[in-house]
């Protein structure tokens, strides 16, 4: 994921677009999850995960300014 892609993300996403900003793919993402390793907070949503875009600009070092 680019830094511009990074930057154009909404409030929240889902883990397997958090997923791709670490550079895993949907299967490794949702076991992170699972097993409570993935390097964010993620959100469950009804039946939903959401990851925070605020929360992954932070943890890989971009800022949106």
């Amino acid at each position: 994921m680019t830094r511009d892609e990074l930057l154009s993300l909404p409030v929240t996403v889902d883990v397997e677009t958090a997923g791709r900003a670490f550079g895993v793919g949907r299967t490794v993402a949702y076991r992170m999850v699972r097993d409570g390793q993935f390097p964010v907070p993620v959100l469950r949503v009804g039946n939903k995960y959401r990851v925070s875009a605020a929360e992954l600009w932070r943890t890989l070092g971009f800022s949106p300014e």
